[in-house]
């Protein structure tokens, strides 16, 4: 991951949150908080970030950012459905406009023939839409979080893009 992209990244929908009088808050499960330390390293975050959750368990999830926990056994922590109702969960609790989810394998162990290491959900919920993009990253453990961390971001800026679109 190109560490100038990312700040780029970073800069830019702090940018337009604020401009925009928006608010994110973040769930991860995979990258262990990196989605929301890269979001904090911008100076004045405090304004459109409410805050995240690190919900690496499933008892997490559950207990902090609501997932059914039927859902987690039917469909697995990394799923589309669980990275849905994450980035649901976590605008919820934190009551923002926006909420990006990550969910995934990054290995080297865990991985499955159907969920093979490098499988990610991601999904950013916002007021009536919930979008979910799936990956396969590959490379080791730190290159999966980087990758996905990377991915988030592009998509938090895609959804605030498409928001701005249709107000």
């Amino acid at each position: 991951m190109d560490e100038v992209l990312v700040l780029k990244l970073e800069k830019q929908i702090g940018r337009e949150l604020t401009r925009h009088s928006l608010t994110l808050s973040t769930a991860e499960s995979c990258t262990g908080g990196l989605v929301a330390g890269c979001i904090t390293s911008v100076s004045g975050a405090s304004g459109f970030f409410e805050g995240g959750f690190v919900t690496y368990s499933n008892t997490a999830k559950n207990r902090l950012i609501g997932v059914p926990g039927e859902l987690i056994e039917r469909y697995g922590a990394v799923s589309d459905k669980t990275a849905r109702a994450m980035a649901e969960g976590a605008r919820l609790k934190l009551a923002t406009d926006m909420s990006v989810a990550v969910t995934g394998i990054a290995g080297p162990a865990g991985g499955t023939p159907d969920k093979p290491v490098g499988t990610v959900y991601i999904a950013v919920a916002r007021k009536g839409k919930t979008s979910v993009r799936k990956f396969l990253f590959t490379g080791g453990r730190h290159m999966i979080r980087k990758q996905t961390t990377e991915e988030a971001l592009k998509f938090v800026l895609d959804e605030i893009e498409e928001l701005l679109r249709n107000i």
